[in-house]
């Protein structure tokens, strides 16, 4: 298992996009499910939208998630008193990437995982799903990655390192 070995838990992975509508909510559903138990994933936006956005419960509906819990929620959350202790903050868009995050708590280490937002093509149903598509096959594929890496040898800095090189 996958786990921080200074604390002996998974890690807390915190997924940033502006809205917290589409990128974000397909990763922090990822991590948690294809991560197999080895990160507990969070997500949250700086301008979040007040919703998930229709095509991405569409299509983790479609993949068998339980969607009830998804919710689009603040950054600031995570840096309230009680939020959990964060290892990795991954930002999937360039506007949270280029902001400056709240304290959060924890020594994490910060990586970014630009990718295309889906959500501009709501209008379009089609592309939109295509497009959403894409952007949960890349995730599920860079999560994947990191799951079959060998495990023993990982911390939260050499986890960071290959999330870095899986951003290319």
């Amino acid at each position: 298992m996958l786990l921080d070995e200074s604390s002996k838990k998974p890690f807390n992975v915190l997924v940033l996009c502006t809205g917290n509508s589409a990128r974000s909510i397909l990763a922090e559903a990822l991590f948690n499910k294809s991560g197999d138990g080895l990160f507990h994933a969070f997500s949250a936006g700086s301008n979040p939208a007040g919703a998930v956005n229709p095509f991405a419960l569409e299509l983790l509906q479609q993949q068998g998630y339980d969607c009830s819990g998804f919710r689009s929620k603040s950054w600031d959350e995570f840096a309230a008193t009680d939020a959990p202790k964060l290892d990795l903050v991954v930002t999937v868009c360039s506007n949270a990437a280029a902001e400056t995050c709240p304290a959060f708590k924890g020594e994490f280490k910060q990586v970014h995982w630009g990718l295309p937002d889906p959500a501009e093509y709501t209008n379009e149903p089609e592309r939109a799903r295509k497009a959403f598509g894409e952007v949960y096959s890349t995730l599920k594929q860079r999560i994947e990655a990191l799951v079959s890496l060998e495990t023993e040898a990982l911390n939260r800095d050499s986890l960071a390192e290959a999330m870095e090189a899986l951003s290319h």
